[in-house]
């Protein structure tokens, strides 16, 4: 595996041709940008008109959650064999750096010295603001809007203010009990990560389900590994705004078709550089805005990806549990995989 000993990714060209051939076990296309091919604003929104969801359910600021059922739950219930049950939050980071610009905070505020003194008492305090790179977190279908409009066509300045959101709430979603895929790239490529910068095509999807031995069905949480943080681990950290891999929008079709209920990855979704001119986060707006697709951000899925290894399987029981907060955009949260 080459890499910056730094930790700072190879450079990403800024341009190149529409499309490239593969060049080597990642996939990079050799004549052209890894994060392309270039989209224009125009191709974007009808791309945007092709995967739209508006007017599908009732309980509109569900989303595509709405496609979960008590009988998803239970077909997925039956993936669990052994009851390996892995956790794919991050730690709490409360240390700034190139991926954490507002780190989260954590301090005592009991110990043992404010209460009477039997039993004593230890408390501490959290907050962050968690729509960032570092906090694993779910993104709520208030936190994206395109050209004024959240999911369903909401319009943003009606339905989000400094109280907080009235439609598409954290509060709206509930938990989420269904089946996940991991989508792991670097071991269907054999290689320790994707480098920052590289976009996942639906290309990629169908080869990793062949290699896998999964299908990517209706209600499915999708999980895209590219092994961040095992890059991060090893060659140190790195600004994830200006290079990342995830997906290109041209892979969010296949999604759509296959109805997924949730995407999520150990990255915010998005390749970065962004592809589309002038749009800096295409695939959530995709995904939260027009398929009313909620987001799992910066999961470390190296546990899981060890135990999907071990196990010989890459489905398995998911459990997404959000906080309950009215109004908000989305939540601290860590999901759990149970093999």
């Amino acid at each position: 595996m080459s890499g910056n000993p730094a930790g700072a990714p190879a450079e990403v060209p800024a341009d190149g041709p529409a499309e490239a051939p593969a060049d080597g076990p990642t996939g990079i296309p050799a004549d052209g940008p890894a994060n392309g091919p270039a989209v224009s604003r125009q191709e974007f929104d009808a791309l945007f008109a092709t995967v739209r969801t508006w007017g599908r359910w009732a309980a509109a600021d569900r989303g595509a959650w709405n496609r979960v059922t008590a009988e998803h739950a239970r077909r997925a219930t039956a993936t669990v064999r052994d009851g390996t049950v892995v956790p794919m939050a991050r730690p709490w980071d409360t240390r700034p750096g190139p991926d954490n610009a507002k780190p989260a905070l954590h301090y005592m505020s009991d110990l043992g010295d404010v209460q009477a003194p039997e039993p004593s008492v230890h408390k501490d305090f959290l907050a962050a603001d968690y729509h960032g790179k570092s906090v694993t977190h779910l993104d709520a279908l208030s936190h994206v809007a395109y050209r004024g409009q959240l999911y369903d066509g909401r319009a943003a300045r009606e339905c989000v203010d400094a109280a907080g959101a009235r439609f598409g709430a954290v509060s709206a979603l509930g938990p989420l009990v269904t089946r996940g895929i991991l989508v792991d790239l670097p071991a269907v490529l054999g290689v320790e990560w994707l480098e920052p910068g590289r976009a996942v095509h639906a290309r990629d999807v169908v080869a990793a389900e062949e290699a896998l031995g999964v299908t990517i069905g209706d209600g499915d949480a999708v999980l895209l590994r590219s092994g961040a943080l095992r890059r991060r681990r090893e060659l140190g950290p790195w600004n994830p705004d200006a290079a990342s891999a995830g997906w290109h929008v041209h892979a969010v079709p296949l999604l759509a078709e296959r109805a997924v209920a949730l995407l999520g990855g150990d990255g915010d979704s998005d390749v970065r550089p962004s592809p589309v001119e002038g749009l800096h986060s295409p695939v959530h707006t995709l995904a939260v805005t027009a398929m009313g697709v909620p987001l799992l951000d910066n999961l470390d899925l190296e546990p899981l990806s060890a135990a999907c290894a071990e196990a010989g399987r890459y489905a398995f029981l998911l459990v997404v549990a959000p906080l309950n907060v009215p109004g908000g955009t989305g939540s601290p949260v860590n999901p759990v995989a149970i093999l």
